[in-house]
């Protein structure tokens, strides 16, 4: 799907622990001797101790928690320390010449460091040797003199960079490379999902035409008729499913029929599309008690285009049995309850930034995780309720890009071709769909595929022949 080269490390190695110690030790270092040593102040604390400190401790930290995935990320933490390093060279440098060409160099290291770690042209880590052999001889040249001389208190102020470079030289022994055929995480994605990169221009703009969730959704009704599910859920409560329902059946359908439409399991964030692949996840609301005071609380479950009626059954009613045994302060309410601490005016702003991360995608996997927002779809059982199902808005938090209710079992006489008049069973549903991710002609042919599935409901029973892949 992706013709990139994707290089990662494995955190749990010698390589990487060498590494570590390296950055650490230069960390600590830099640390001790702005603190002991009478050095120039030229710029201010931020950008001479905290701007290099803070990007030696983020490239260590991003190699050993996220460098089996998104290694390319340690590109970030190279131009913040090229930041500090076009600071130096300014304060200490003569020429305008020279500090320009010291710039250009800079811009040059970090331009090729992100293009080898992301591997968008360049596709040899050893690449990286020269690289970082030439900041090391860079160094070393700008300090021949003390090193001749044996000046022992100018060798020292090299320890932070030379143990830097060292530890950086070091992890390029662990660098290994994705197998060929796999996506891997990049450049604008997102870690909920991949960026759709080429799609038609037109639909690209329309996320910045259309911006909030609700006003770019569409309403749809649909009958199910379901005399051939109601039959095949008394033969699985016949097989032990206890407490199989109409919910298992649909959420089955609608993973299967993203098997074969992959574009329904996109969103939009950020005014960007994409595309969570074969992550389906559904989001629920139960209740502790059916009782008007009742506590609520939300479910989300990670399905699979693969996966078969038994597959959502199990998975779906051991997240429910789950949360209905889970106290009211973990998890969803847990983080909500938090939200409830903070004044008002402060949580507005609380809200508001928690919109901006997201926005950027910077928000942590784990709130990603708790949020009944972000997620493939929501389902929720009005025929529970005894109601007709409603048209429920999307929200414009998160990434949500359809919501699906159903209501009451109701019964209808048909006439048939014979002239025979047929009793049929029918469940009603409502969705609301965003119509940003795809176009009407593919929601259309979606919902067909899901009303043949629900008609024959047995096909569930099996994994599908072929899960098609989304564009990239």
């Amino acid at each position: 799907m992706n013709k990139n080269v994707h290089f990662y490390v494995q955190p749990k190695s010698a390589i990487v622990a060498l590494m570590a110690l390296c950055l650490s030790l230069s960390a600590v270092g830099r640390i001790y001797l702005y603190c002991s040593s009478d050095l120039p102040t030229y710029t201010n604390v931020w950008l001479q101790l905290v701007l290099p400190v803070a990007a030696t401790v983020l490239y260590m930290l991003t190699v050993l928690l996220d460098g089996q995935e998104r290694f390319y990320k340690t590109a970030i933490p190279v131009w913040l320390f090229a930041l500090f390093s076009a600071v130096w060279v300014r304060h200490n440098l003569n020429g305008r010449m020279l500090i320009a060409l010291s710039w250009m160099a800079l811009f040059f290291f970090c331009f090729i460091y992100t293009d080898l770690t992301s591997g968008i042209r360049l596709h040899r880590s050893w690449l990286l040797f020269p690289l970082m052999l030439a900041p090391m001889a860079t160094v070393v040249f700008y300090n021949r003199q003390a090193i001749f001389l044996r000046d022992w208190n100018a060798v020292v102020l090299l320890l932070p960079n030379t143990l830097l470079f060292l530890g950086c030289t070091a992890l390029i022994f662990a660098i290994r490379v994705h197998p060929a055929g796999e996506y891997h995480p990049t450049w604008g994605d997102r870690v909920d999902g991949r960026r759709i990169r080429s799609l038609p221009p037109v639909n690209q703009i329309i996320p910045y035409i259309m911006v909030n969730r609700n006003g770019s959704s569409n309403l749809f009704e649909q009958a199910f008729e379901i005399t051939n599910v109601d039959r095949y859920i008394r033969q699985k409560r016949r097989e032990g499913l206890s407490s199989f329902g109409l919910t298992h059946v649909f959420l089955t359908a609608y993973c299967r029929a993203i098997a074969k439409y992959p574009g329904i399991n996109r969103f939009v964030a950020g005014q960007k599309i994409y595309s969570r692949g074969e992550d389906i996840q559904f989001s629920m609301t139960i209740k502790k008690e059916m009782s008007t005071d009742g506590a609520e609380t939300e479910i989300k479950l990670h399905l699979s285009p693969r996966d078969t009626v038994y597959d959502v059954y199990k998975k779906m009613n051991d997240e429910i049995t789950k949360a209905k045994n889970a106290p009211l302060d973990a998890g969803v309410d847990n983080a909500a309850y938090a939200l409830t601490l903070v004044p008002g005016v402060f949580l507005k702003f609380t809200v508001w930034l928690l919109k901006t991360l997201d926005y950027f995608g910077l928000l942590p996997k784990a709130l990603l995780e708790l949020s009944p927002f972000h997620g493939s779809v929501y389902f929720t059982s009005m025929g529970s309720l005894g109601i007709p199902p409603v048209y429920h808005h999307l929200y414009d938090f998160g990434n949500l890009p359809v919501f699906g209710a159903f209501g009451c079992k109701r019964k209808e006489l048909e006439v048939q071709e014979d002239g025979s008049v047929v009793q049929k069973k029918y469940v009603d549903f409502r969705f609301t769909l965003d119509e940003r991710i795809v176009d009407g002609f593919y929601y259309a042919s979606f919902l067909k595929h899901l009303r043949r599935l629900i008609q024959h409901p047995e096909v569930l029973d099996l994994a599908p022949e072929e899960v098609v892949k989304d564009v990239e």
